[in-house]
């Protein structure tokens, strides 16, 4: 049977490659732009929610997050309000208006795209750090609540990724950041879309609560 994916964040980097991966597999994929859903807009999330619940979504995958590093006596207040209602907000309502779908359907995958940063720190990211932990939390939370209904939870942990966001860096600092990895080198979207396939697979029947870190080795130093 064909399912149908919606995936947040689906234009570039890591989201783009999801997309890529599932359309390959047969997906239907759903991958909404701004002008479609809004995640710092909450009328906008609360519209989409409501066209979701009429719509047969089997797997939802919250990709899209941002990332503004600042420190601690320099954070606004825009950045802090931001970070949280992407990273943190968008993704729970937007769950919210998925799951009575899937519970009806008994069967149904979700997918918090974290970050290596969600089980561990680092400076001058208190804010990202503190949302993927966060996400990290919800995702063992939910499932635990949703298990009963065949609904399986789970989040993939990123490490440094040769997306936009980290090419953007000079190629010193590329290098440096290469150089902290065992595996000597920046991961390929397409790596982590790989793992997310299986997570939201019939293949995957068993695997839920999971905190699944794909970092080249950075976390195990």
């Amino acid at each position: 049977m064909k399912r149908t994916a919606l995936i947040t964040g689906g234009s570039r980097g890591i989201g783009k490659a999801i997309v890529s991966i599932l359309k390959k597999e047969e997906f239907t994929v759903l991958a909404p732009d701004r002008s479609e859903l809004d995640l710092l807009n909450d009328e906008s999330i609360a519209a989409y929610g409501r066209k979701i619940r009429n719509t047969r979504i089997d797997v939802l995958i919250n990709n899209a997050g941002i990332n503004a590093p600042q420190w601690i006596e320099e954070m606004t207040d825009e950045n802090i309000v931001q970070t949280i209602q992407v990273n943190l907000i968008a993704p729970v309502k937007l769950i919210r208006a998925a799951v009575p779908g899937m519970k009806k359907r008994r069967w149904g995958r979700i997918i918090n795209i974290s970050s290596m940063f969600g089980v561990i720190a680092r400076g001058k990211q208190a804010l990202y750090v503190a949302t993927k932990h966060g996400i990290n939390g919800i995702t063992k939370s939910l499932a635990l609540e949703l298990a009963p209904n065949n609904i399986l939870v789970n989040s993939v942990c990123p490490g440094f990724t040769a997306t936009d966001l980290v090419l953007r860096n000079a190629p010193d600092k590329i290098k440096s950041l290469e150089r902290d990895i065992p595996i000597g080198r920046l991961a390929d979207p397409r790596e982590i879309a790989k793992l997310v396939r299986f997570l939201v697979s019939d293949e995957n029947s068993y695997m839920t609560g999971s905190i699944v870190v794909i970092d080249g080795g950075y976390t195990c130093k």
